[in-house]
């Protein structure tokens, strides 16, 4: 299933990414630092939802109390309950 989540509180405006049962693949994000952007899917690809909520939730960016990684966490858990 293709998902798009809006994001909360970064520079990233949303994330798009595939999900099929509890694997996530092809995350692709717009906005935010470009770097960062393009290691963050390719270190996910293939990961369940629990593997990246656990690597990824909480992260916080400077002063802000989320992250493009902690969007990620909630996007792909809002994905997978969509899906089921």
């Amino acid at each position: 299933m293709q998902y798009s989540y809006k994001t909360k509180g970064t520079c990233s405006r949303q994330i798009d990414l595939e999900i099929n049962g509890n694997i996530v693949t092809n995350v692709k994000f717009y906005g935010g630092c470009d770097g960062n952007l393009k290691a963050i899917p390719r270190l996910v690809d293939g990961m369940t939802v629990e593997e990246i909520e656990k690597k990824c939730s909480g992260i916080q960016c400077g002063f802000k109390n989320t992250s493009c990684a902690d969007q990620l966490a909630h996007a792909v858990r809002e994905a997978y309950e969509q899906a089921n």
